[in-house]
This record gives C-alpha cells, structure tokens and sequence, in this order.
C-alpha cells in the first residue's frame, strides 16, 4: 500500500456515508484531509472520529460564494491541493417521474450535484494546478450513464449524466497540467441516500481512493467503478 504523507486532500459532503468514509481510508495512506462540510459543527464531531490529520471546512456547494471562500481559506494556509474529491450530492429521487416534474428537488438537485461540483472544481482548479500532480474526482453514479438510463430518478440520474459530461469538459480542459480527472460510480452503498442493502461504504469508497491516488500516467476523462470502466 503507498502512503501519501503531507499531501492535501478535500472531501466535499464530507460528514457521513461514502464521504465520511473517502477521508477515513485517505487519512489512513497519510494524507491530509479537509472535511468540506455545510454544518461545521457537525464535520468538526466527523474529524474526531478520524485516525490521523484530519479537520472540517466550511463549504456548502449550494451557496454561491462558499467554493471561493474555502479555495482562498485553502490557498492560504497550504498553498496548494493534492486532491479534490466532489462528493456533495441530494436527492435520490426514485418515485418521481419525468412527467410529473417536481421542479423544486429537480433545481435543488442539479444546484448541488451539477453546479455545486462544478464551482468547486473552478474554484480549486488553481491549486490542483499548483502542485503539477493534481487528482480531481467526481463522485457520480451508472444512473447517469445514457446507455442504462431508463425510467426513474429523474432528478437524480439527470444531473450525474451531467456531471459526467463536466467530467470529460474539465479533463479535457485540464490535460497537460498534470490534472487527471475521472468519474467514479460507487455502486450501490448501503448510506442515508443509499438505503439498506446496499455493499458495505468501505466498498464503495475504495473506487474513490483509487481514482485519487492514480499514478501520473493513470486515466484522465473516465467513468469507472471499482477501477474498471462504465460505458457512458
């Protein structure tokens, strides 16, 4: 197993379930972590927890200035960030159908899952930059993947199928800075969004690491689970 030791990594949605668990195994290999969290309270609680140097950080993706704030809060005491992992998401909506539109949990669900990710990534993209071996990952999902798309979780399938197009725009963007970027579906994992029944989060959170701790040769502009490919 390679240790990563006094490199920085940023966890968004970071006090419980798949996020919680992405610090945990990240703070085990030596890394830094931040906990992005919206209720600072709450991932301050979620740090203690954690084995090794680990500590919260304001960062509600949903409201427009807060990506800026924690890039410059970052900025200023690290200089730079090793690694980027765009957990934060809402709305799991598997009752709903596209035909009958709940246009309030679907604005609240691309805010977060599409807009929030994609602040984050703008606003961190100086600092990945920084340290010239950057890892951004978006945590998405095969409910956004257009060849099994079908009917429900209108909201929800939606916005990943667009964080996964941000996806190949920021790697695309971003290749040749030394940036790789990638979208990993966990799989089903047994958390709050999740529900029961799901695979142990320990699972799913290990595609994640995987993806954050690539080498410099490793994939940019993929969509993977469990370190293999997903078909779009």
């Amino acid at each position: 197993m390679t240790t990563h030791p006094k490199k920085l990594a940023l966890v968004t949605g970071a006090n419980r379930g798949i996020g919680l668990e992405t610090g945990r195994q990240l703070a085990k290999l030596g890394f830094t972590v931040l906990l992005g969290v919206r209720d600072l309270a709450k991932g301050e609680a979620a740090a203690k927890g954690l084995d090794g140097h680990v500590e919260a950080i304001a960062l509600d993706v949903a409201a427009s200035d807060a990506a800026a704030r924690a890039a410059d809060e970052v900025e200023r005491r690290f200089g730079r960030l090793d690694v980027l992992i765009n957990n934060a998401a809402i709305h799991y909506d598997t009752g709903s159908r596209a035909l009958r539109p709940d246009w309030t949990v679907i604005r609240e669900a691309f805010e977060t899952n599409v807009f929030g990710a994609w602040r984050v990534a703008a606003a961190f993209a100086p600092l990945l930059k920084a340290g010239g071996h950057g890892r951004l990952v978006n945590v998405s999902s095969e409910g956004g993947s257009l060849a099994s798309m079908g009917a429900g979780a209108p909201a929800y399938s939606t916005s990943k199928a667009t964080l996964n197009a941000l996806t190949r725009v920021l790697a695309a963007e971003l290749r040749g800075s030394g940036v790789l970027v990638n979208a990993i579906c966990p799989g089903w994992v047994a958390t709050d969004m999740g529900g029961p029944g799901g695979r142990p989060v320990a699972q799913g959170a290990a595609g994640i690491v995987w993806a954050a701790t690539l080498p410099d040769d490793g994939p940019t502009g993929g969509f993977f689970r469990d370190g293999k490919g997903l078909p779009w």
